[in-house]
């Protein structure tokens, strides 16, 4: 079993070394991340100059670029055999909702996915790493549970842990996707310089977080798993968007 261990938060981060650490029980384990944060990279692929792959002294593998470059460089020309799993994260901070959309956590396990790999997206609810053992916990039921009864096809899962010791979790949910409100505006401030700059505002309020939702069961301190897909065609408005055309006929 060799399995691909990538995250955004960088190489360095304490989330990534324990879930490396977690994965050497299922089988070979190698670690390709981003040198750097690059948290909200989502699917990014840097195409405008070369990437590098260099080794730590930690024995990671770290690349000058995004977690899908990671993923993306690791599988199709930088590893000399195709892992069987790709697994990312333990993100410093809940994916839910709209987040899945920017997170670079997910994107990393979603390149793996598009390559024909299961992979699986693993983030803590809280910032700053609290109960980092309990995400580990999760880690290793969810990928065993993968080895022992897999799936027909290949799956891409998205699993929000939430911040509270393990004697505290409340069980495993399958769910979909919470709601959130649009953004928050940017912030606009001056440079010493007087020119403007603009940070971008915080993620927007929670809009739906009722039951079923990836919201509901981290509030709930449930494990909260969802399987993603990849198809962002909207098969519903197909109907209305072919009316809209013949009505311009």
């Amino acid at each position: 079993m060799r399995i691909l261990v990538c995250n955004d938060d960088g190489y360095f981060s304490p989330g990534i070394a324990a879930l490396a650490e977690a994965m050497r029980g299922f089988g070979e384990v190698t670690v390709v991340a981003p040198e750097a944060d690059r948290s909200g990279a989502s699917n990014s692929l840097t195409l405008d100059r070369p990437l590098y792959v260099r080794k730590a002294s930690s024995g990671f593998f770290y690349v000058n670029g995004t977690p899908t470059d990671c993923v993306h460089v690791a599988v199709t020309g930088f590893l000399d055999l195709r892992p069987d799993l790709v697994v990312s994260g333990i993100n410093n901070g809940q994916n839910v909702a709209e987040d899945t959309l920017y997170s670079g956590t997910v994107a990393a396990a979603m390149e793996g996915f598009l390559l024909g790999i299961p992979a699986v997206a693993f983030s803590l609810a809280d910032r700053g790493f609290d109960h980092l053992d309990t995400a580990v916990h999760v880690a290793q039921r969810v990928v065993s549970g993968l080895l022992r009864r897999p799936f027909a096809d290949n799956k891409l899962l998205n699993v929000n842990i939430p911040s509270v010791a393990l004697g505290d979790l409340a069980g495993f949910t399958v769910c979909r996707l919470g709601r959130r409100h649009v953004s928050q505006p940017v912030v606009r401030v001056a440079s010493p310089r007087g020119e403007p700059m603009f940070w971008v505002g915080a993620p927007g309020g929670i809009r739906d977080a009722g039951p079923g939702t990836d919201f509901y069961a981290l509030a709930n301190r449930q494990v909260s798993i969802t399987p993603l897909r990849v198809d962002l065609a909207d098969a519903e408005g197909l109907g209305s968007v072919t009316q809209w055309l013949d009505d311009l006929r």
